[in-house]
């Protein structure tokens, strides 16, 4: 198959855009003999790296000098004749920025845009999709709640259906942590544990105190119930208070505790919705999501229930559902 070969740019270079490229790598004879996709990476950014392009092609895996001419995203991006932007920076739950104006950036150039920061769902989702129609590019985020399962291009396949509701696990570093408690950990601990495993960040607070959850919910909300909502509408409770006793006597009790993410469309049409630790009945679904597990269940008009479960996924999930994008991107 005749193939075409698009310029790729690497904004943020953590662990989701080092694996992607990896992946990236593996899958390249399939993407080209199956898709007719080709690439280059031409742009690498970060904080601690700066603007790097070149247009014959970098090699993300060598040490390269930024471009002193380009002092910001959207030179970035004309200097690398950038295709398709893989935006993987830190979650800023305020206001989703700097991640909001890389996109932004980029449709208007443009560029496809492919995030798995959840932050522009919440921030900028309307004023970003719409952007993107505009610009005749696509906007895609599939890696922003639970990896790379397609829940996002789900919905896509299901024409003329209302989502009524959904509830779940959403975040790994709390199933974790409360999945270690139960196993004799103390707090702190589980939390070392969650970090040792690559799940938690050094700070994680936003895990913890339920806004990495929240963040997921709106986004969910925002964009399957076409329902803007702010994070403070959302009633929030972390597990800081949650003592490893009472989550080892929860369990005991055929009741563990899970941090469950909830949103029900009210019969006036607004949006009720909530992330807090409950205790759920230890063999349901719910009840047997442990680990990096995550589970959502969707109410709809027709479907009454649809259930998906994501066993323990790593950062190949996420990145997969980069890949996925970047494919959905450049194919329509």
């Amino acid at each position: 198959m005749k193939s075409r070969t698009y310029n790729l740019c690497l904004l943020g270079f953590g662990n989701v855009n080092r694996t992607l490229v990896r992946l990236l790598e593996d899958r390249a004879p399939e993407l080209r003999e199956k898709y007719g996709i080709s690439f280059q990476i031409t742009g690498i950014a970060s904080r601690s790296l700066g603007w790097i392009a070149d247009t014959a092609g970098l090699d993300p895996n060598a040490r390269s000098n930024a471009d002193p001419k380009v002092t910001n995203v959207a030179e970035w991006l004309a200097a690398a004749r950038a295709d398709v932007l893989f935006e993987a920076t830190s979650l800023n739950v305020t206001d989703g920025r700097p991640a909001v104006d890389h996109i932004r950036a980029a449709l208007t150039y443009g560029t496809h845009a492919i995030t798995a920061n959840k932050g522009p769902l919440v921030h900028a989702y309307r004023e970003l999709r719409d952007l993107a129609t505009a610009s005749g590019k696509r906007f895609l985020f599939e890696s922003t709640v639970m990896d790379g399962v397609p829940i996002f291009s789900l919905f896509d396949q299901l024409p003329a259906i209302h989502l009524q509701g959904f509830h779940g696990i959403l975040n790994s570093t709390t199933n974790v942590m409360l999945s270690e408690m139960e196993n004799g950990l103390t707090f702190d601990e589980a939390l070392k544990k969650a970090q040792a495993v690559g799940v938690a960040e050094t700070d994680a607070t936003h895990d913890i105190d339920g806004w990495d959850a929240a963040v997921k919910t709106a986004a969910l909300i925002t964009v399957l119930m076409d329902t803007p909502i702010r994070l403070d509408q959302i009633a929030r409770d972390g597990i800081r208070d949650l003592t490893a006793q009472a989550a080892r006597n929860a369990k005991r009790d055929g009741w563990p505790f899970k941090l469950v993410c909830r949103a029900k469309r009210k019969s006036d049409g607004e949006i009720e919705a909530s992330v807090a630790p409950e205790k759920v009945l230890a063999s349901s679904p719910m009840g047997k999501i442990t680990g990096t597990s995550s589970y959502i269940y969707f109410e709809t008009d027709i479907l009454p229930g649809l259930a998906i479960t994501e066993e323990n996924p790593g950062l190949y999930a996420t990145a997969y559902g980069m890949l996925a994008d970047f494919v959905r991107a450049v194919s329509e």
